[in-house]
């Protein structure tokens, strides 16, 4: 059934339910159109639900209401959200709402768009004792792994989100799926696993248009930059990132500031200084409140100018992004300046910024962009000025003149296969489906010009 469809059923039960109930029917609405509509279409439902707290006067219905309102304005951006969210987050509190799975879904949205993902954890045992649908079950799970990776807990937060997806699509709600499984691709990306994110990428994408999901497809690009960056493809991920500029995406997220940012910063480090300012002029910086807000002003500075001084002053407000969504963008910018220190001779400034940038990495479980960094740091003073590089060593698995080389995946794909491990083995042993090995195998066999494992074992074996 469509999400309008069902949509529809609600809204009109609603018209027949007395105040209190008609609110949490009209919340279920929203949440039933939140993926797959957009945010001006949402406006009616909080008028309805306006009306229904005027009627009402209980701290419930007063609870669902401020929290339409503050998502609502929020993703509208207008001022007054952030006051009703905390009204949301306080009358939970006050009134102990956490048997009531509708009130818990609407304080763990309000915290979500408050930008405080580190409180969803305090959710997470509410949602585990409930008794709930697998439905409502998985868009909570979905709420709460978000909130773990997004505060700089990858690891768990991936493990929710892949719980999130599989329950979403054993109940047959792919607009819930969908979301999970976009959000599940970014996590991927950042922990490393590459094959995986781009599988999930392929299915949010599928599963978006099946549904028509206006939300989750305005995000997909920012997910495939994720992935786009890790693959060390800087040029694509900067074409993405100029469609999420374009499109304003992570507002919701408080992202937006640094997407910007981050492709200020690869122009001015290209030369094109005008098209990194350009990108910054007539934005204002954001509240030192915000996510980041307090190293914005000073990234803003060195972009345009880096020199010593704004670089030591980039250098002093790294140490002020001390909150759990700040984890990631710490570590990024002193990655940034480690290189930067890099490139100028400065190897000791250097290796202490890369370092802090892998503890960071490290930290968070974001194995994908630790590789990353450690490539930076590993080759800090391995060629000096003039002297002729190292050489390169044969590649394990030489392909036939003229072939297309096997990429990073496929080579990691083909060793595990060589060394007699299974495809169940090396499935395991490199956290990807034993699907991904099956086509990585078709793509090896291909390009080497093999037919079989013990053919390709061969090949490695004449490169000894």
């Amino acid at each position: 059934m469509s999400t309008e469809i069902t949509a529809e059923r609600l809204l009109s039960a609603a018209d027949r339910a007395d105040p209190d109930e008609a609110a949490r029917l009209l919340f279920r609405a929203f949440l039933t159109l939140s993926r797959t509509t957009d945010s001006d279409q949402l406006l009616p439902l909080l008028t309805r639900v306006r009306t229904a707290d005027e009627a009402s006067g209980s701290a419930r219905t007063a609870l669902i209401y401020r929290t339409l309102a503050g998502t609502a304005a929020t993703r509208a951006g207008l001022a007054e959200g952030p006051e009703h969210l905390d009204a949301a987050v306080r009358i939970f509190d006050e009134h102990a709402f956490g048997d009531d799975p509708v009130l818990v879904e609407c304080a763990l949205t309000a915290v979500m768009t408050l930008m405080r993902p580190h409180e969803a954890r305090r959710f997470a045992p509410l949602l585990a004792a409930l008794d709930l649908p697998p439905a409502d079950r998985a868009r909570l799970l979905a709420l709460v792994g978000v909130g773990d990776c997004w505060a700089g807990n990858l690891v768990r937060g991936q493990a929710e989100l892949r719980e999130a997806a599989r329950l979403a699509a054993q109940c047959g709600t792919p607009d819930v799926q969908a979301e999970a499984t976009s959000w599940l691709a970014k996590c991927d990306a950042l922990r490393g696993d590459l094959d995986d994110a781009a599988v999930h990428l392929d299915q949010a994408r599928e599963l978006a248009a099946q549904v028509g999901s206006a939300w989750v497809a305005r995000h997909l690009p920012e997910c495939t930059a994720a992935l786009a960056f890790v693959r060390g493809d800087r040029e694509t991920w900067a074409g993405l990132l100029e469609l999420v500029v374009a499109r304003d995406v992570g507002v919701t997220a408080g992202l937006q500031y640094e997407h910007r940012w981050e492709l200020a910063t690869h122009h001015a480090l290209a030369g094109r200084s005008r098209l990194a300012g350009d990108l910054l002029a007539g934005v204002d910086d954001p509240p030192a409140s915000w996510p980041g807000g307090p190293v914005l002003p000073a990234w803003r500075a060195w972009i345009l100018d880096p020199g010593t001084a704004t670089t030591a002053t980039l250098t002093a407000a790294v140490d002020l992004l001390t909150r759990p969504v700040e984890q990631l963008l710490a570590a990024r910018v002193a990655w940034l300046l480690g290189v930067h220190h890099g490139r100028a001779g400065r190897r000791g400034e250097a290796a202490r910024l890369l370092e802090q940038a892998c503890a960071g990495y490290a930290r968070t479980g974001a194995a994908g962009m630790l590789t990353l960094v450690m490539r930076d740091l590993r080759s800090l003073g391995t060629t000096p000025p003039g002297a002729a590089p190292p050489p390169v060593a044969a590649p394990p698995f030489p392909v036939p003149a003229g072939g297309p080389t096997l990429t990073e995946a496929e080579a990691r794909v083909a060793t595990a296969i060589a060394n007699g491990l299974s495809n169940r083995e090396a499935a395991q042993r490199l956290f990807v489906s034993v699907k991904t090995i099956e086509f990585h195998l078709g793509n090896i066999f291909r390009k080497l010009g093999v037919r079989n494992r013990t053919e390709l074992a061969a090949r490695r074996a004449g490169t000894r």
